[in-house]
């Protein structure tokens, strides 16, 4: 296979994981699995059926995989998608759309076969997160459920909360299947030298950055402000009989306040910061804890439910007010820190360790490290849009302006940013590129890996599409196996 052959195959695959990352979550959201190296889409020749946009029957359906059915809205919800967040639909043809489809359904079909399990409890606050980015990007609660066409958030939240557990179980068997795939350093040279030079990659420009973070204080009044109101809620708990899930769902600043503040199943090793894991533990059935603090703000905590090492809770949480005048020091601050930077007073790696508020970052005079393949390096190309706006134009050394940005509560923090060091696209290098090279080398390994699986999980599992895809030029084997 030419590298051209698998890089494209490998641009579509990332592609129509988006589009059905937002069917399943409505936002990007989909990080957590093997899915962007591993995942075949299936490519399609020629399409001489339905067009995007054209109606047909009611819930008809597409196709069925195992004891999975994919309908005719399926795939209209796929570009629905597609068109709402402005990409373009014109090369997806609907059978790509149902091929990924049925190819998700296989995955869940095997995962349960396999007894692949996914707790309510790993889903459950994804969901609630996902549900608070979804209306601070809409507006509102009322508007987030116009757009998605549903009467209640009970019933979007329940929609989202099945779609993300399916997308974790199909990703979590897209990893099984590829977990022992590794790659050798012949396997890595052989995969290189037998691209012909005219087909070998050029490798886009990527950039180390650091930043420094300066975030406005929060007041001892304010801080006290907010327990105050976490006392008196309490109280009406307590002493006036009322419902905590009520409080919750009126007042709490945290997503599951849609759930009445329930968060169900946690455990020791849970990824809850400590101070609300030690609360859950010490308390007894039924019993609230007193106000305390986290990273996240101030909570108040009732245990519901004690289940051996699991416990279900609700809290309520409240963030305190930032007064202006902490926020007019604290950008006061950072124009003195950049302007030490630009004077060369200090560098930008001593300002970030003195100065900056970030822990993850400041002990590494500021560096950020990539989320996706954990080392120092963004590629321009897959960089986070926002971030990639603020330092693209960036010269290695050159210090950005300041930025405003802010978080999911609304808290402000100013930021700036410099370039640390920068490599400009050029034709792929065996030895300067190669964990690059090795990387597309083991993605293409692992395609061949999954095509194999999926060849022998078709013929094993009951298939059947329907006759309007039959034209359809699957590079798997869907049409023979439904015949």
């Amino acid at each position: 296979m030419h590298l051209k052959t698998i890089i494209l195959k490998y641009m579509k695959i990332n592609n129509l994981l988006v589009v059905f990352a937002m069917l399943a979550a409505s936002v990007v959201y989909a990080q957590d699995t093997l899915a962007e190296a591993t995942t075949t889409a299936e490519m399609v020749q020629t399409d001489t059926v339905k067009k995007p946009f054209e109606r047909y029957k009611v819930e008809g359906v597409a196709a069925v995989v195992g004891d999975y059915v994919v309908l005719d809205s399926d795939i209209d919800k796929g570009y629905l998608e597609f068109q709402q967040q402005g990409i373009s639909t014109e090369d997806i043809t609907r059978c790509q759309l149902l091929g990924k489809l049925m190819e998700d359904k296989l995955y869940l079909h095997q995962a349960v076969q396999d007894s692949i399990i996914v707790n309510d409890s790993e889903i459950n606050p994804e969901v609630d997160q996902l549900l608070q980015i979804m209306t601070s990007e809409i507006g509102s609660e009322e508007k987030l459920l116009k757009f998605y066409r549903k009467n209640s958030l009970p019933e979007l939240r329940s929609e989202l909360f099945t779609a993300r557990k399916n997308l974790k179980l199909s990703g979590r068997m897209q990893a099984k299947v590829v977990e022992n795939v590794e790659i050798t350093p012949e396997e890595v040279r052989e995969f290189f030298f037998s691209i012909p030079e005219d087909d070998r990659p050029v490798f886009s420009a990527e950039v180390e950055v650091a930043q420094i973070v300066v975030e406005p204080q929060i007041t001892k009044e304010a801080k006290q402000e907010a327990i105050d109101r976490l006392n008196q809620m309490r109280q009406d708990i307590v002493e006036n009989g009322v419902s905590f899930a009520t409080k919750a769902g009126l007042y709490s600043e945290d997503g599951s306040k849609t759930r009445g503040g329930l968060i169900e199943g946690v455990q020791r090793n849970s990824q809850y910061v400590k101070e609300f894991k030690d609360q859950a533990f010490s308390l007894l059935e039924g019993e609230i804890s007193e106000p305390f603090e986290t990273i996240f703000g101030f909570h108040i905590l009732k245990v519901d439910k004690i289940r051996g090492q699991e416990v279900d809770v609700r809290h309520i949480l409240i963030y305190p007010e930032v007064p202006q005048s902490s926020i007019d020091a604290a950008k006061d601050k950072m124009e003195k820190v950049r302007a030490g930077i630009i004077d060369s007073t200090v560098t930008f790696a001593d300002a970030a360790r003195l100065y900056s508020e970030e822990k993850e970052t400041r002990n590494n005079g500021g560096l950020l490290v990539n989320p996706v393949t954990f080392d120092t390096w963004f590629d321009l190309t897959k960089m986070d849009p926002e971030l990639s706006a603020k330092v693209y134009n960036l010269k290695p050394g050159e210090v950005s302006k300041i930025f405003t940005e802010r978080d999911r509560t609304g808290k402000a923090s100013y930021k700036i940013y410099t370039v640390v060091n920068r490599n400009e696209e050029h034709p792929a290098e065996y030895v300067t590129d190669y964990e690059r090279i090795k990387d597309l080398a083991l993605k293409e390994k692992k395609i061949r890996a999954i095509e194999a699986w999926q060849d022998k999980q078709i013929k094993d599992t009951y298939v059947s599409v329907n006759e309007d895809y039959q034209d359809c030029e699957f590079s798997s084997n869907w049409v023979k196996q439904s015949n």
